[in-house]
This record gives structure tokens, sequence and C-alpha cells, in this order.
């Protein structure tokens, strides 16, 4: 595979690395909205690790117009094995949503992994004629960490394994990370069909020196 292949694919796994780290960190795979009670709505959402919780208050005040409003905001980690019930009744629930954190870390790895694989793969021409194989097997990986971690937390979602889930709603995080696996998936295969026409000695992907077979 040529240099310019190598830097796109870097500049690709580098933008999935982001978008991947970014659904992990942010608290709002899923968002419940609680109707307004006494002038004060709830919002929870749930990250992998974190439950957070906002509550506004808006008081009507002294003027015909004004309103006093009040915001609190909070989050906690999540689930956790008292105040979850991780040790009773949601046990099962508890254990994959836990597991589906420890997969999309296990995801990020594989793509710092890969960035490293690609920084030294491209050095030098032999590398980058080799190199493409594991880059390739490298994102596939990555990839499917990130499926497993997606196809967990849809289904605790799709039946509502927790109390509230009945309420929730994708969040921004949710729809990141989806991204963020199909972009996966797209550079995984851009990367084997490169490589295998590289070998074939393609010149669009092994540059003018692409590998010629010896003839007899």
């Amino acid at each position: 595979m040529r240099k310019t292949s190598y830097y796109v694919t870097f500049a690709v796994v580098a933008f999935i690395l982001t978008l991947n780290i970014l659904s992990s960190r942010r608290p709002d795979w899923l968002v419940v909205r609680y109707e307004e009670v006494l002038y004060t709505k709830v919002t929870v959402t749930y990250g992998l690790t974190q439950r957070c919780e906002l509550t506004v208050s808006e008081l009507p005040g002294g003027d015909d117009d004004g309103k006093i409003t009040y915001r609190k905001y909070e989050c906690r980690n999540f689930p956790a094995s008292v105040t979850d019930g991780c040790e009773k009744e949601n046990k099962v629930f508890c254990a994959a949503w836990t597991s589906a954190g420890y997969l999309d870390q296990m995801a990020i790895g594989f793509a710092a992994v890969s960035l490293v694989a690609i920084l030294f793969g491209v050095s030098t021409h032999s590398r980058r004629r080799r190199i493409w194989t594991v880059i390739a097997g490298l994102v596939l990986l990555q990839a499917t960490c990130q499926i497993a971690t997606f196809g967990i937390i849809t289904d605790l979602y799709r039946t509502s394994s927790y109390p509230s889930f009945e309420r929730a709603r994708p969040g921004v995080a949710y729809v990141v990370h989806t991204i963020s696996w199909i972009f996966s998936i797209l550079a995984a295969l851009g990367v084997i069909l490169t490589g295998i026409s590289a070998a074939a000695g393609h010149r669009w992907a092994a540059g003018n020196r692409a590998y010629q077979p010896i003839r007899p």
C-alpha cells in the first residue's frame, strides 16, 4: 500500500477513536424525561459509567412575567451495587451494562494500537506491503467491540431491563457511538480492499513501486 493510503487510514481511525472516546465519556446514552410536576421538570440520563439527574424548577415570581428558576445537576456512578440493586433483582442487568462499558474500553484500546501500527508500518516499503493485514484486523476488532457494546445497550433499552427504561430514548452518546462503529466497518473494508489491490499490483493502491511478480 502507498503512504497516502496509510495517512488517510490514520486520519479516519483517529476520527473514529475521538468519537469512541466522546461517546464513552458522555452520560447520555439513554435519556428519560419525566412530566412536569409542580413547576418542576426532571431529566435523567444514563451513560456507560454514570447516571446524571437534572432538576429544573421554575416558580412564579413577584412580577407579572417573572420566574424564579432553580437548577440542580448531580451525577453518580452507574450501575451502583446497592442503589441500583446489582446484588439482587438487577444483577443480570448490572453485569450486562458493566460488560458493555468494558467492551467499549477495549474498542478504544484497539483503535489506539491501530494508530501505533500505522505509524510503525509506514516507515519502510517492505512494512507497508505487509502491515495492512494487521491494521485491518485491529480495526475489525475495534468494530466488533463497538458493535457488541451497541448491541448490549440496545437490547437492555429495548426490553426495558431497568426501571424507567420504558420511558427512555436514545441520547447523543448513543448516536455518536453508532456513527463510530459504522465508520469502523467502512475503514476496515477500505484497508482490506486497498491492501488486496496493492498486493495484486494495482498502481492506484500500490503506488509507483507496485509489486510485480517475477516471470520466468
